[in-house]
């Protein structure tokens, strides 16, 4: 079997709809190397789009999920409990931060911890109005979709999404944006389009994913608290890519000196199995009646077991201070690259969420990021890019790759910025 071969049966019979960034197909993966059907290695820069903080095929996590499979493998908790999904629940309650009681549900994708994270707020508000940021990226399904800011390939074609969303603007000051500005720009929605007390929520992810790791400062997330504190407005964290640790912290709101009412939680928590999530303030959570929250395979047995044991592993091999350590690491090396390379015009992240920018005299460049991003693969680096304009790189390496191989990925990227000229 060839991956030519593959292209062309997915071509036949996959909708066109479903992208894949690498025209490869994976027979094997362990940690941060990967193997396609030809035999070929890479080392994994991508983690599945910030799956797999604690890379792939874990020995905790498999051992785990092997266990979970010689008892049973679904239930549906909300017709048989079982212990370990009140276990993950209890876990993820005391790693959010916030001094208050805590409640959470379980859910299967992203897009449906946004969505219930949403429902809450509503159904507490009694409002139904939603604030989300430019560049944002909420999910994929129809509510979820109506918050993401980016319209191709997302959105296009699809008509107008759900109404009630107000989008304000994201600090960056690379962009132009400051923290007054995306204050003002809250504020001009007051003015222009709802009324405060139309609005149920502010959704935020406290480092921009999809939309190009821009990182919301200490200073905004504040005033973004008082701002909703002041008009009774539910805030909302979208934990999904800063989550299960890839910052440094296990939660990066833990670095913005303020607590979200109601944090997301998915990708990374179950080590590549899916399982998803919302925490948040009690009184909130429970003002849904019984059977209003939930989902036949929400919290499956399967994802709960690699969950506990993803979290436990974060402790046992302390991966938050290791994330800290490739983050700096990173930065070092991509600094080094830069005084090479004026196209890389800004170099961010927090923890091991890091990535790059590449603009000339101000201009955004996906051509050129699309052709490192190439040049990296055909030598062995999976990477991805990201950001409104398609112009980042993102480095999204396990947290548990060897020091030998993030050396081994940045000394291939560094080539690639040697071999490709703008």
């Amino acid at each position: 079997m060839t991956n030519d071969d593959l292209i062309k049966r997915r071509l036949q019979s996959v909708a066109k709809g479903v992208s894949q960034i690498h025209p490869f197909y994976v027979d094997k993966a362990e940690n941060a190397t990967i193997w396609d059907v030809e035999g070929r290695e890479f080392i994994d820069f991508s983690g599945g789009i910030a799956v797999l903080n604690t890379g792939h095929l874990h020995p905790n996590v498999k051992q785990a999920v092997i266990t979970q499979l010689d008892r049973f493998s679904h239930t549906c908790f909300m017709v048989l409990g079982y212990e370990s999904y009140i276990e993950v629940c209890e876990k993820v309650n005391e790693l959010v931060p916030g001094s208050f009681a805590k409640k959470a549900a379980l859910f299967t994708s992203g897009s449906e911890a946004v969505e219930n994270a949403v429902k809450v707020a509503r159904a507490y508000t009694q409002r139904s109005g939603v604030i989300a940021f430019t560049s944002a990226y909420h999910g994929r399904t129809l509510a979820a979709l109506a918050l993401t800011g980016k319209v191709s390939p997302y959105s296009k074609g699809m008509g107008l999404m759900p109404g009630g969303v107000y989008r304000a603007d994201f600090p960056c000051i690379l962009h132009g944006i400051s923290d007054d500005d995306a204050i003002a720009s809250i504020e001009r929605i007051f003015k222009n389009d709802a009324d405060p007390s139309d609005i149920a929520a502010i959704i935020i992810e406290p480092v921009q994913g999809e939309g190009g790791f821009y990182i919301a400062s200490p200073a905004f997330m504040k005033r973004l608290r008082a701002l909703c504190d002041r008009e009774g407005i539910v805030l909302i964290a979208d934990e999904v890519q800063t989550g299960a640790g890839r910052t440094g912290t296990f939660f990066a709101m833990e670095q913005m000196g303020v607590c979200a009412d109601i944090s997301t939680f998915a990708k990374s928590i179950a080590g590549g199995f899916p399982l998803s999530g919302i925490t948040g303030r009690a009184t909130m959570m429970d003002c849904i009646q019984s059977g209003g929250l939930g989902g036949t395979y929400g919290g499956s047995p399967i994802a709960c077991a690699a969950a506990l044991a993803v979290m436990e592993t974060f402790k046992q091999e302390k991966l938050l201070e290791r994330a800290c350590e490739i983050g700096k690491r990173m930065k070092q090396s991509l600094i080094d690259m830069q005084n090479d390379h004026p196209q890389i015009a800004d170099i961010r992240g927090l923890g091991a969420m890091v990535a790059i920018e590449l603009m000339e005299e101000g201009t955004p460049q996906p051509d050129y990021c699309r052709q490192i991003l190439i040049e990296a693969r055909e030598r062995g680096l999976i990477l991805l890019s990201c950001g409104t304009y398609g112009n980042v790189l993102r480095l999204l390496v396990p947290l548990t790759a060897p020091d030998w191989q993030i050396d081994k990925g940045l000394s291939i990227l560094k080539i690639s910025f040697d071999t490709i000229l703008p």
